[in-house]
């Protein structure tokens, strides 16, 4: 069923609150989400994106209970990833003729995923537009890699509505749609969790089309994003984070990660928590394993600190598997101006720290020297000298340097 956003703008997407995990199982969800298509019924009636495959029919079904899908006249599609085109080979089936406009790299993506070469493709670019009526355009703003080639943006004039595509979105499921009627705890937690796990690799791209668009004096009352709220109130509060966010993110936080086989890593990784309350108790401290705590949970943690510790046991003279198959998620996400520690345990040859230390540079972080490695299960002596490590890193990580 349609809901109205603003005057002749309504959603007609797919709220999907039983969804648990997205990309694959490259990222979990906690509060659902929403696939969020939008109709525009001015002079000329427009589609903007569509839902992904798995809701095609009942997409489909609903959309025609509100309109004769022959009365379409454009479908803009922002994004060519299935879960905002899935349902445009069903659409097309019914209304072949009708012109889809998209980016160039978006008509690649469509005819590679769905193989219509023949469907009608009207390319566009930044500032191309198209008159729907009643004195108002859609005008089209590119936003290569935020987070594919092919996304775009779709400016609404009259409403002043920006349909941002994956941009200021969020993996969260709400019924009431608007930002202003939304939990504003689960909001901005999954706003964030959304840049820190898919966005943070293309924080220059973000920070560049930020100052691009702010500079093109668009007024923008709506910001209506592709996932989650449809932001209504304080609308620019949302594009303020994203400046922020984009700008090497860190707060007064340090997050020790960590795995263990028989209890000696993690027995040393609380006793790091422990001086670092002891040592800065202004500082946000948090503790998580690799194997308990959710992976995209722990890099929102990583992307709000200012410095991590990591630990491991050495097995195989190297690292845990489950500590490196981390690690290789926190290489893809390129986060900037983070500094590290290293600490471990071993039994006979312990490589587990060097490895670390490697990898943790390969990822972007200033590691520091000083280090933790204990012999077998670490006893009191080790565990009262571990200060030095603690500090070495808050000192590191200053927010003050």
């Amino acid at each position: 069923m349609k809901k109205q956003v603003l005057n002749n703008v309504y959603w007609v997407g797919k709220m999907d609150w039983e969804l648990e995990e997205f990309h694959g199982s490259e990222f979990s969800v906690h509060h659902g989400s929403s696939q969020n298509a939008y109709l525009v019924k001015e002079e000329k009636t427009v589609l903007i994106d569509t839902v992904w495959t798995p809701h095609k029919e009942e997409f489909v079904k609903n959309l025609k209970s509100e309109i004769d899908l022959k009365e379409i006249d454009y479908i803009v599609l922002n994004h060519g990833e299935p879960d905002h085109s899935g349902s445009l080979p069903e659409i097309m089936e019914e209304i072949p003729d009708t012109p889809i406009y998209c980016t160039n790299n978006g008509k690649k993506s469509l005819i590679g995923q769905y193989h219509h070469p023949e469907w009608d493709y009207r390319t566009v670019k930044t500032g191309d537009s198209i008159d729907i009526g009643n004195g108002k355009s859609l005008v089209f703003v590119e936003m290569t890699m935020l987070h594919w080639p092919d996304s775009m943006a779709t400016y609404m004039t009259g409403d002043n509505i920006l349909f941002s595509n994956d941009a200021f979105g969020q993996h969260y499921a709400l019924n009431e749609l608007f930002n202003d009627q939304a939990d504003q705890t689960i909001l901005w937690n999954e706003a964030m969790k959304y840049y820190a796990n898919i966005l943070t690799p293309f924080s220059a791209f973000a920070s560049k089309k930020i100052k691009e668009i702010v500079g093109m004096n668009l007024p923008i009352d709506i910001i209506a994003p592709s996932h989650g709220s449809i932001w209504r109130e304080n609308t620019l509060e949302i594009v303020n984070k994203y400046a922020q966010w984009a700008d090497s993110y860190k707060e007064d936080q340090v997050t020790i990660i960590y795995d263990s086989m028989w209890g000696a890593t993690q027995k040393i990784a609380h006793k790091i928590a422990e001086d670092i309350r002891e040592l800065s108790p202004s500082t946000r401290t948090k503790v998580l394993s690799v194997v308990d705590a959710d992976r995209n949970d722990i890099m929102t943690e990583v992307f709000k600190s200012k410095a991590i510790a990591l630990g491991s046991p050495t097995v195989g003279r190297s690292a845990i598997t489950t500590v490196s198959g981390w690690l290789h998620f926190l290489q893809e996400l390129k986060f900037k101006d983070k500094v590290a520690g290293v600490f471990g345990s071993y039994g006979w040859s312990g490589e587990g720290n060097k490895v670390l230390r490697e990898e943790l540079t390969k990822a972007g972080f200033e590691v520091i020297d000083d280090e933790l490695k204990a012999m077998w299960m670490p006893d009191d002596e080790f565990l009262a000298n571990t200060k030095e490590f603690s500090k070495a890193l808050l000192d590191a990580s200053s927010l003050d340097k």
